[in-house]
């Protein structure tokens, strides 16, 4: 797995690498924040080189939890320069997603499971569901089927809307209908993904960030 270089200046790094090691850097509380420009602009190179370089990510990769730490606004493709918007997400707003494999599921059903939580304060909302990692242009495909909201550590509802049968059936369903995530750079301590709507995102890992 690529692991992000201690010397992120040195003349062996590509600069996206370096501007994206920055940034989850700075997010994680240590030195200045790169612009959001150039923040969007190192993703869709790192993106263009991922394609270029044909790199495949392990499953393993991902798990774990990450923290939304950038995002863009709405799509971004490198013809629209001047449409480009994103913004640092702020910590008061505690966006995470996590991975995790599960060992006694078949492997053609689905991958393992996703999670994805917002917290603000003591509120907390989560969304659980199925992942399948097919390990093709690393892409992770996936469902939210279970929900959960929370206030002060207590559950106020805990729930699922989807059928069993849509769970077991998550890795015969059409791409085009289901949610996913084509990974472009996985590093150890984030990661960055376009989105099904076009927009980019990067995570860091959770344990990192400081005053957490």
């Amino acid at each position: 797995m690529p692991t992000i270089p201690n010397v992120v200046q040195s003349l062996d790094v590509p600069s996206f690498l370096a501007t994206l090691s920055q940034a989850a850097a700075a997010y994680c509380g240590d030195g200045e924040r790169p612009h959001a420009q150039a923040v969007i602009a190192a993703m869709l190179e790192a993106e263009k080189a991922a394609k270029q370089q044909r790199l495949a990510y392990p499953l393993e990769a991902l798990l774990g939890d990450w923290r939304l730490c950038f995002t863009t606004l709405s799509k971004v493709n490198r013809q629209s320069p001047l449409t480009r918007k994103g913004i640092y997400v702020p910590k008061i707003a505690q966006a995470q997603i996590s991975f995790s494999q599960a060992p006694d599921i078949e492997p053609i059903s689905y991958s393992g499971e996703i999670g994805n939580q917002i917290q603000v304060g003591s509120i907390l909302f989560r969304v659980t569901g199925p992942l399948h990692y097919p390990g093709k242009k690393n892409l992770l495909v996936f469902d939210f089927t279970q929900a959960q909201f929370s206030v002060f550590g207590k559950t106020l509802y805990s729930g699922s809307f989807r059928s069993g049968a849509e769970t077991i059936a998550l890795a015969h369903r059409a791409i085009s209908k289901l949610p996913f995530f084509t990974f472009f750079l996985v590093t150890e301590n984030f990661i960055a993904a376009r989105g099904r709507g076009g927009g980019l995102a990067l995570w860091v890992r959770s344990p990192q960030l400081k005053n957490h």
